[in-house]
């Protein structure tokens, strides 16, 4: 039974879109830069604080109750990534933090002559932390190319570059700027091919799209919470024998066993608590639907395939109506795939220039109609560079699935009226 996505249910999970700004409810277009929450993840930050704040390894139950909630997170957070070990989720700061971390304790494994291959569609957290582990190991860096006519990776400059000198290449699973889904499955087989090892940005790509690390065939991914309706914390996925391989810098004393002995510091307990309540919402929306369709019940990770399904298909009703309107708009030149046919080949992030308006001035009317998007280069400076974006930048709208088509005709008609004007 064909059940239309419940857009209404969604919405009404998430406090922030009660807001108003100039008599009107505000259209969240910067989800790229931050997700709203829905408001189990809000309570479960403040449950965690009031109730069962403490530090691990105590003999008391809030500490009972920390390492509960601690090895609970590991596993919602393994299955959301497609994994089936628990141990294989490490939590810390954010993303660039962790990919920092990871890079320092690889390129003490790289030797002079072993090749990196990064890209120029990459944020700039998956380019600059494996520029610099690669300089410190006298290894070197080569960079994959985009065809500028559509900002998809360059796969017959990829090949080229790939070699058995290769020890890494890193890549996003879409690009934060252009929305672009690149092929990471087959990615991955070229550079396992090779020996190579393959790092995942999933950050930009986990709100839209399930990620699916067995099945993918990649050793490492990284993902934020923030990003996919949580709160502001990374995590990164390792395959547990590499995770065991590696020597991570740490304090004294350092555990041997994974994944704490990736985990530095006292943890964001809190944070954590809200990542796992973040993937609960989105597995509740699969019930949700599984109840409307009458599907049977299943796994955590059956819900959450389920909700992703919904969600894409939406998604990609609501990129449809955006670049279509974006098309008749005169003056504004839109970025990467537009090709309505081609929307499942990208998530629902569409960056445009004017050729007369900065993208500032575009950002700063519509923030005042309280339309929220956003502007600059948001550290995909690989894709502005290449594309001589900058310093302006672009502006970007970043669709998320609790977005509605009126939001769109919304934005649509304001950048009408400011771009004629």
């Amino acid at each position: 039974m064909s059940v239309s996505f419940p857009i209404d249910w969604c919405r009404s999970q998430f406090p922030a879109l009660r807001r108003i700004v100039a008599d009107q409810p505000v259209a969240f277009f910067d989800g790229p830069g931050g997700s709203q929450v829905p408001q189990r993840v809000i309570d479960a930050v403040g449950h965690y604080l009031g109730q069962t704040n403490a530090n691990r390894g105590g003999r008391y139950a809030t500490a009972f109750e920390s390492d509960e909630l601690l090895e609970s997170a590991h596993a919602t957070l393994a299955a959301f990534v497609g994994a089936t070990q628990a141990e294989s989720i490490v939590f810390g700061a954010n993303m660039t933090t962790l990919t920092f971390a990871l890079s320092r304790a690889l390129s003490r494994t790289w030797n002079s002559g072993d090749e990196i291959l990064v890209t120029r569609l990459d944020h700039d957290g998956n380019v600059t932390p494996w520029v610099l582990a690669a300089r410190d190991a006298g290894a070197t860096i080569r960079y994959v190319d985009i065809c500028k006519s559509d900002c998809t990776l360059d796969l017959t400059d990829f090949a080229a570059k790939l070699s058995p000198r290769t020890r890494l290449v890193a890549v996003g699973c879409a690009s934060n700027i252009v929305g672009t889904i690149n092929p990471v499955r087959e990615i991955c087989r070229q550079a396992h091919a090779v020996g190579a090892q393959v790092f995942l940005d999933a950050v930009h790509y986990a709100p839209h799209a399930l990620p699916a690390v067995e099945e993918w065939g990649c050793d490492w991914l990284a993902c934020s919470a923030y990003k996919f309706f949580g709160p502001h914390i990374g995590i990164l996925w390792g395959r547990p024998e590499l995770l065991k391989s590696l020597t991570p810098y740490k304090l004294r004393p350092v555990t041997e066993a994974i994944p704490g002995r990736w985990m530095t510091g006292t943890q964001n307990f809190e944070g954590i608590a809200g990542a796992q309540a973040g993937v609960g919402y989105l597995a509740d929306l699969g019930r949700h639907l599984g109840t409307l369709s009458g599907a049977v019940d299943g796994t955590l990770r059956n819900h959450l395939v389920r909700a992703y399904g919904a969600i894409g298909e939406y998604e990609r009703e609501l990129s449809r109506l955006l670049l279509s309107g974006l098309a008749e708009i005169g003056q504004i030149r839109v970025l990467g795939l537009t090709d309505i046919g081609r929307v499942h080949e990208r998530t629902p992030t569409v960056s445009f220039v004017h050729d007369t308006l900065p993208a500032i001035e575009i950002a700063d009317e519509l923030g005042r109609q309280g339309l929220f998007v956003g502007h600059g280069n948001f550290y995909a400076l690989q894709v502005t560079e290449t594309l001589g974006l900058e310093p302006d930048g672009v502006i970007r709208v970043g669709l998320m699935h609790y977005n509605t088509a009126a939001e769109v005709n919304r934005l649509l008609a304001g950048i009408r009226e400011l771009t004629q004007s």
